[in-house]
């Protein structure tokens, strides 16, 4: 019979104050010796986006893994900030305000801002890549929307994950948006992003700038309540075309599906030279016990 592996679990929600609001992640610890098939069979047990593994790092003050049901990520800010939380939990931060953070796709910073009630966490995520342009008649279908709901031109931009950043017309549009499951695969297998992001340039409330949604594939869940790398890919589109009232702005997602979450976000450098983008958020704990693998 297998070796039983116990490890120590921490559920997150962040982006969020408030538990059962945000955007939940489960944070395993001492995760190296927890193969990468039962990692992903953990993710989908808990039916969350993404959950994260702790592991060792020789390049940053901690490692972490993320994985979605179906594949391992290499960067995402919701785990992040769980990741954070979970780390401080424990008492492995000791009060920092810096610390680094190995990722599948390299070394991240993360800072802490204490001075809340509860803690920040931000991490700075690497210069936006600009990828293709993509016809609005091409993308609308994806979202189940009109060419005409969509304003400007839909592109590819990624911080470490590629999206089709979608800017539409109103919280209207917004609000219409459902996934066109067959008609996004084939668009994966033919175009340079795995998801469209869509965005509009008001708040679901009165305190946010932007409010945006993110649909996915199954076999993930249905709708990402907040989805940091994608804010990060989003806040660079925008920066880089004049939309929004300045570099530092608030972001908000998940209140159509009842699990708000709220970021503060910074775009790093110039418009037309981008350096890399801050999005953060607090996070509270929900549940801290055993998992067996």
């Amino acid at each position: 019979m297998p070796r039983t592996i116990v490890r120590r679990v921490i559920w997150a929600d962040a982006f969020t104050t408030q538990r059962l609001a945000g955007n939940p992640c489960a944070v395993v610890f001492d995760a190296a010796e927890i193969p990468v098939e039962q990692r992903l069979a953990f993710t989908r047990e808990t039916r969350l986006s993404e959950c994260s593994f702790i592991v060792p790092s020789d390049k940053a003050d901690f490692g972490a893994r993320y994985y979605l049901a179906s594949r391992e990520i290499p960067i995402a800010g919701h785990p992040t900030v769980a990741t954070a939380a979970a780390l401080d939990r424990v008492g492995a931060l000791a009060g920092r305000e810096r610390f680094t953070l190995e990722l599948g796709g390299g070394v991240v910073t993360v800072e802490v801002d204490r001075a809340p009630a509860e803690p920040v966490y931000t991490m700075t995520q690497p210069a936006p890549v600009f990828g293709d342009e993509h016809p609005a008649e091409r993308i609308a279908p994806l979202l189940s929307l009109q060419p005409e709901d969509i304003l400007g031109t839909p592109q590819t931009v990624s911080t470490g994950n590629a999206f089709c950043v979608t800017w539409l017309t109103g919280h209207e549009a917004l609000s219409r948006v459902s996934l066109d499951h067959e008609a996004v695969r084939a668009a994966q297998e033919a175009y340079d992003f795995w998801e469209p992001f869509p965005f509009v340039t008001s708040g679901f409330t009165a305190a946010g700038d932007t409010a945006a949604r993110l649909q996915l594939l199954p076999p993930e869940p249905a709708e990402d309540p907040f989805t940091g790398s994608a804010t990060g890919a989003m806040a660079a589109y925008a920066w880089a075309r004049g939309l929004l009232p300045g570099a530092q702005f608030t972001a908000e997602q998940g209140h159509p599906i009842g699990r708000p979450g709220t970021a503060s976000v910074e775009v790093l450098g110039e418009p037309t030279a981008i350096t890399g983008v801050k999005v953060g958020g607090p996070a509270v704990i929900v549940m801290d016990g055993s998992v067996f693998f």
